[in-house]
């Protein structure tokens, strides 16, 4: 009996050991945001990087992808563009391995033979080809089609050649084709079943779409055939957890490792913490307040103007953003090609904002809606523009909306005012001028000022045709200083981006976009 009870005590240490061992593992796991697996083909540890974000992509086709927030998750990840920028975002080749300019509308590509997509699809001239027919149609209802609706034919010479013609001289060619809308589609899905594309991913890149749970996850797997250099990391989670101190609290604690859309008054918090560190470059992106220039009243030019001069924006940029980025002078950033430093607009000053509100004939007590989305700093902003307005009799009513949601609003013109942001995705003026204010792009395409100056358009079309980078500068001048004139919006200030990540994660970079490039990131612990 002494022995049979020595054996179940035995037997019995055994298990609470096995036990004990087993939860310290489960442990483990949850303390890192369950980022270490096990890989089921090799039996090794598999390392998964877990971003966290404020707000959930609003679609995974990239020909109908109108923000850079979404586009991170896919932009040279899932998908790939024939050039890619480097850091001063000159264009360098990826897809195409070279390009020649044969004249002024003609330009043409060789294209990589050692590339799939993620399904075995082969990329080729077709896959170029039946890109650009399908974003270019006009069936297909894409907002990216204004940006590059001066290609006006994808030639196939063959399967590694391609030759693109241009209805009109187009200088800046390169640097929108290495952005999110040239990003190159699986032709077999564009032939079958391109409605899949805003719900799943299929492309060439380092990463391979596995799902997204609306509200909740996209998951991407390490490309394991990719052509170009392996990712270090196994994996990416890009999680939605709306709150802003939720996601930096999960962060501190290793849960995930690195987060986006950083709260601006916790920057001291981060600097200060063994368990924070804080990447910060100068980013091309700006914020304004924009005006739906065909709203009543706001389609009153001295009304805006009295708006323009009643806004603070140093105050702003202190109390707001804790002297994050640049005071703007315009909807460039000093680092996106022509922008100017000579323009001159409205600054604060109260007695000519109540001059020019008299002049425009509105009413002291008038209300006005202020849409916004749902960050805390872009909240805190339409606080302060509503408390800065009420200086000078105007009501404003802020309607407080989810991304998605903002952006439905606005390309429904639901408001009188909007806090507005536009990231640069190429560095060429162009991306901002065009899109902002040219005519052509009102609504989704990026004018939800509903602007229209035919002058404007005018320069802005010269603009796209000249060769010359002095004409183009100048032109680009000009268009600024004659919207700051037609007041079609406050100049608030330029980004600077910044993430908050884990001391796990080695090789952390942000492209001047503010797109997450993961080539070089790793996870050391």
């Amino acid at each position: 009996m002494l022995i049979l009870e020595n054996r179940r005590s035995d037997n019995l240490r055994k298990i609470h050991l096995v036990i004990i061992i087993g939860v310290m593992f489960l442990l483990q796991a949850c303390s890192t945001g369950e980022s270490s697996q096990v890989d089921n083909e090799s039996g090794k540890e598999s390392k998964v990087l877990i971003v966290a974000r404020k707000s959930d992509v609003t679609n995974l086709d990239p020909h109908f992808i109108v923000d850079v927030s979404t586009a991170n998750v896919l932009y040279e990840k899932v998908y790939e563009t024939l050039v890619i920028p480097n850091d001063n975002m000159e264009p360098q080749p990826h897809l195409a391995t070279e390009w020649e300019q044969l004249d002024e509308t003609t330009w043409a590509f060789t294209l990589r033979d050692d590339v799939e997509f993620h399904d075995g699809t082969n990329f080729n001239a077709d896959a170029v080809k039946k890109t650009f027919d399908r974003l270019l149609n006009p069936e297909t209802a894409s907002p990216q089609a204004s940006k590059l609706g001066m290609i006006k034919e994808v030639e196939v010479v063959d399967d590694r050649h391609v030759i693109f013609h241009l209805s009109t001289p187009y200088a800046p060619l390169l640097s929108i084709l290495a952005s999110n809308e040239g990003s190159i589609l699986n032709p077999e899905i564009l032939e079958k079943d391109p409605e899949s594309l805003k719900k799943s991913a299929n492309g060439t890149g380092p990463f391979v779409f596995e799902e997204w749970k609306s509200g909740q996850v996209v998951k991407l797997s390490k490309n394991k055939k990719y052509w170009g250099k392996e990712p270090k990391v196994d994996g990416v989670e890009f999680r939605i957890i709306p709150e802003d101190t939720t996601r930096l609290g999960m962060v501190e604690r290793g849960e995930v490792h690195i987060m986006d859309q950083v709260p601006l008054n916790e920057i001291e918090r981060v600097e200060a913490s063994d368990s924070l560190k804080l990447y910060r470059n100068e980013g091309l992106g700006v914020e304004f307040i924009g005006f739906n220039v065909q709203k009543t009243p706001v389609d009153n030019v001295a009304l805006r103007k009295a708006i323009s001069y009643a806004i603070d924006q140093e105050a702003i940029l202190s109390g707001v953003f804790n002297n994050v980025g640049l005071l703007s002078n315009s909807t460039m950033s000093p680092k996106v090609f022509g922008y100017s430093d000579q323009l001159t607009g409205p600054s604060y000053d109260l007695n000519k904002a109540k001059q020019f509100l008299k002049e425009s004939g509105v009413s002291e007590g008038t209300r006005l809606t202020l849409l916004t989305a749902d960050r805390a700093e872009r909240i805190s902003l339409s606080e302060v523009v509503q408390s800065q307005l009420k200086a000078i009799g105007l009501e404003v009513d802020i309607k407080v909306l989810e991304y998605g949601a903002y952006i439905e609003a606005n390309s429904n013109q639901e408001g009188h005012l909007f806090i507005g942001s536009w990231g640069n995705a190429t560095g060429d003026g162009d991306y901002n001028q065009y899109n902002l204010f040219h005519s052509s792009s009102q609504g989704s395409s990026g004018n939800y000022q509903y602007y229209s100056n035919p002058i404007v358009d005018k320069l802005l079309d010269q603009a796209r045709q000249e060769s010359d980078p002095d004409k183009r500068n100048e032109i680009y001048a000009e268009t600024q200083q004659i919207e700051l004139d037609d007041a079609a919006y406050v100049p608030i200030r330029s980004y600077e981006n910044l993430v908050v990540y884990h001391p796990s994660v080695k090789g952390i970079k942000l492209n001047p976009i503010a797109y997450l490039m993961l080539g070089d990131v790793e996870l050391t612990e």
